[in-house]
């Protein structure tokens, strides 16, 4: 009963070199994981912000029809005011990341009744201009558009199709989303 005893207490932990081989092993799969871990961020960024895009497409469109007005989304800036064709929000950038709003017209006036902030990660090009959803059918007014969202830095890691995502709206006003490049094939 006593050897017993003894052998259990000297199997007992690691030794020191077996401990720092394992904190060496953890250390290098963390340091090879990080890029992946970065760029996989990177493309839940540029989902989420597509996603986010062509809800309130979706949404603008909807209360045009529901409160028979006119129903603008435009690009803002931190205060939240609409930003003219090609008028930058800060640091250069003059694309939709800057953020929008979704604004009602009724008697003149404008009310706010989305907002989204500025994501500055993330690059949403495409037409400069203000959409406006009329009433009744909540028709676009203008042509074809389409907004293309990515990465705003591309690395090795985030080039190609892959990191890429394309709203399509109608002049009808339908908004749909694709995967990939707005110039490639869907």
């Amino acid at each position: 009963m006593k050897f017993s005893s003894i052998c259990w207490r000297q199997g007992r932990g690691f030794t020191l070199v077996e401990t720092l081989c394992v904190i060496a092993l953890i250390g290098v799969m963390a340091v090879m994981a990080t890029p992946s871990f970065v760029a996989w961020r990177m493309r839940d960024q540029v989902d989420a912000r597509a996603r986010t895009l062509a809800a309130t497409l979706v949404y603008a469109r909807s209360e045009a029809l529901r409160r028979g007005a006119r129903v603008t989304v435009c690009r803002t800036d931190a205060a939240r005011h609409c930003l003219a064709a090609g008028q930058s929000c800060g640091d250069g950038v003059a694309d939709w990341s800057c953020g929008w709003a979704v604004l009602a017209e009724r008697g003149g006036k404008s009310s706010v009744l989305r907002a989204q902030p500025l994501l500055a990660a993330v690059s949403i090009s495409g037409t400069q201009t203000n959409l406006t959803f009329t009433p009744p059918a909540g028709q676009l007014i203008g042509t074809f558009r389409s907004f293309e969202i990515a990465p705003r830095t591309s690395s090795r890691l985030t080039q190609g199709d892959r990191w890429r995502r394309c709203i399509h709206i109608a002049a009808g006003g339908r908004a749909r989303m694709v995967e990939g490049a707005c110039g490639a094939s869907s």
